[in-house]
């Protein structure tokens, strides 16, 4: 895990901002991080950016963040902000933990459809 900062940024408007705080290059911080961008291209497709931070070479990230324990994922927007630790291993509390749309319902949203 070279970089600190993994930003990805989708194509479209960007409807939902995460933080990813992990801690080097384990298997538990690539599994949140691989489990975090499968959530989200299943249910925000091309409509989030994503910042990874690894809070051992970024330390005071984590504590201008009040992280206590990666890996951690901020939902910035849409407010309120929300919260997960964990690997994000349970897709479907994940994302009901972030307040994540089912899949699709994004994109009926989009073209006016309920």
């Amino acid at each position: 895990m070279g970089s600190t900062d993994d930003s990805q940024s989708r194509r479209g408007p960007t409807a939902y901002s995460f933080m990813l705080f992990v801690a080097g290059a384990t298997e538990r911080s690539d599994a949140a991080r691989s489990n975090l961008r499968t959530l989200c291209e299943s249910r925000l497709v091309d409509c989030y950016e994503l910042t990874v931070i690894d809070v051992m070479q970024q330390p005071e990230l984590a504590e201008e963040n009040r992280i206590l324990a990666t890996p951690t994922v901020i939902r910035l927007s849409p407010p309120p902000q929300r919260r997960v630790i964990g690997d994000l291993s349970d897709q479907g509390r994940a994302a009901l933990a972030l307040g994540l749309p089912d899949p699709g319902e994004l994109s009926r949203k989009r073209r006016g459809m309920r």
